[in-house]
């Protein structure tokens, strides 16, 4: 199931919510500050993000996740905080921060000011309760295959064959990756989209926090990275877009998907 809206993401997910919808996970980047530039932007404020951030509660499963990709601008010399602001609404009006996750910029813009370049975006990962679903990414281990003790007992605790056994202990080959995560940016992207996320973030975050069958919900959904990323792993997917290009592009890379 491929649900795609073309409007305003409040009026959407009110009609999601009478229909008595719930999605299973949310993967979205709202338009903070003025990093990102859309059309009919100018009406993203206070007031509309913590509508948006209700109306999230409300359609999300009990046990679902929202990951919020965002950052912050600079406005005379001066970070906004907007995205620490937005963090604190979504703990007031009940979900649990379960991470904060780093979205690392392998390359990015290089900028001329006296202060160290911005390379990073957060990954604020939220749940409704307990998260019903966790499937770690594994990455290869840089030690697989060595050696190494367990610890943890003195040696006069231990008899010589528990300790010549945890001597054997070899470290597996792979290891649950961190919770800061490094991609390439800007390298063949033919979104056309002014600020794209990579599509390996969202499927990362689709694999680690759904399951197949279960719903995804990009409520800004942009060029449809995240629906691409939910198409191919099998998950349904609902995405609502109110910029009719954007729109048009999400549309025809997920039925190309």
């Amino acid at each position: 199931m491929i649900d795609l809206y073309k409007g305003d993401c409040l009026e959407v997910m009110d009609e999601l919510i009478e229909k008595g919808v719930v999605v299973d996970l949310t993967v979205t980047s709202p338009p903070y500050d003025n990093l990102r530039t859309y059309n009919n932007s100018s009406s993203w404020n206070e007031d509309i993000w913590k509508q948006v951030i209700e109306k999230l509660y409300r359609v999300t499963r009990e046990g679902g996740v929202v990951v919020w990709v965002v950052g912050d601008a600079t406005i005379k010399g001066s970070e906004t905080g907007t995205s620490f602001k937005q963090a604190l609404y979504f703990k007031e009006i009940g979900f649990n921060l379960h991470d904060t996750m780093i979205y690392a910029k392998n390359s990015y813009m290089p900028l001329t000011h006296n202060r160290y370049e911005q390379q990073f975006e957060y990954m604020f990962v939220w749940s409704k309760g307990k998260p019903n679903t966790f499937n770690p990414i594994k990455i290869p281990s840089l030690t697989a295959g060595t050696k190494r003790n367990r610890g943890g007992s003195k040696a006069s605790e231990v008899t010589y064959a528990e300790r010549k056994r945890e001597e054997r202990t070899t470290v597996n080959s792979e290891k649950q990756k961190p919770n800061i995560w490094f991609y390439d940016v800007g390298k063949n992207d033919k979104t056309k989209h002014n600020a794209p996320f990579p599509e390996q973030l969202a499927s990362d975050h689709v694999i680690s926090w759904s399951n197949e069958n279960n719903l995804v919900l990009d409520c800004f959904m942009g060029s449809g990275t995240t629906g691409v990323a939910a198409k191919n792993l099998g998950r349904k997917f609902i995405g609502i877009e109110l910029d009719p290009d954007y729109f048009k592009i999400a549309e025809d890379r997920i039925d190309a998907a």
